[in-house]
């Protein structure tokens, strides 16, 4: 991980999800802007105002372009060592690509050095390749859950694309010939890549060492195998979870492909902080608050 760091430059040095030795000291803030999703998992379910919930795609609420550039402004003034901004959902970073470009843009005017982040199911890359390259986003992560579209049509229950639904075996494939290619330009044009691969046993477990030799021919950065968790109301919801054992094993057989994430906390869409102490944003502006009183009080 470490050579993979100075490959990758300073940027991802202080990037803690794609850096190990940057996750204990940088802190990244994601920025709820994105609810709209393109396409419907069947480990996910479309709820996002989880209060005490942490896993992807749960956020409090949602932000206007707007409201997310001073949520920034005042995250960076109490959290100095802020070296990440990233966009995670609760939906799709790319459905909602109005609401991520604004947020970016406003937030590049005051921020040139911060590096951006981004996470999509790709789908939409190859549309938005040159838009995200002249913003700036330096990293990009792509769940990719499979190569094979038998496989898909068991995860992914329908895709929406360009005004048309496309169902089973079809949607997997149109997913998947998407992410291949958009994956294919970002790391052409030196984005740093890292591919997310939920890992479901019993539907594509066996599959993820042929995912992850793949995604290293197409110049994917880092690795992050992450569990299946099932969610209420999900079409997974009475599956098991994946167990640690199942996940490390899985790691380590793919670890010499790829190496591999094994720091993820599968963040919320709202995270704050460095991981594994987020802070809540209310904690923030109640030391905005005792600060501006205490400015009066001189």
């Amino acid at each position: 991980m470490d050579q993979q760091c100075n490959q990758g430059g300073n940027k991802t040095s202080k990037h803690p999800c794609f850096s190990f030795n940057a996750h204990k000291n940088y802190a990244r803030m994601h920025l709820p802007v994105a609810p709209a999703c393109n396409i419907s998992c069947n480990y996910c379910n479309r709820k996002y105002d989880c209060l005490n919930e942490s896993r992807p795609g749960v956020c409090s609420d949602i932000l206007s372009p707007e409201e997310a550039y001073q949520r920034f402004l005042l995250v960076r003034e109490h959290l100095p060592n802020l070296s990440v901004v990233g966009i995670a959902g609760p939906g799709d970073a790319l459905a909602d690509w109005e609401h991520t470009r604004l947020t970016l843009e406003k937030i590049r005017r005051v921020a040139g050095d911060m590096a951006f982040c981004l996470s999509t199911n790709g789908l939409l890359l190859p549309q938005y390749i040159n838009e995200i390259i002249a913003l700036g986003i330096d990293h990009v992560t792509v769940t990719v859950n499979c190569l094979d579209p038998a496989i898909g049509e068991k995860i992914y229950r329908y895709v929406n694309y360009q005004g048309k639904l496309y169902h089973s075996r079809e949607a997997a494939a149109l997913l998947l010939e998407n992410q291949l290619q958009g994956i294919e330009m970002l790391t052409r044009r030196g984005v740093i890549l890292k591919i997310n691969t939920v890992m479901i046993p019993g539907i594509n477990d066996r599959h993820i060492p042929e995912i992850s030799r793949a995604m290293k021919e197409l110049g994917a950065y880092v690795s992050n195998i992450i569990p299946m968790i099932p969610v209420k109301g999900s079409a997974f919801e009475n599956f098991p979870q994946t167990s640690m054992s199942q996940l490390l094993f899985m790691r380590e057989k793919c670890r010499a492909d790829l190496p591999q994430m094994r720091h993820c906390r599968q963040c919320r869409a709202d995270a704050v902080g460095l991981l594994g102490k987020d802070m809540q944003i209310e904690q923030i502006n109640c030391k905005s608050l005792a600060g501006e009183k205490a400015e009066q009080a001189v």
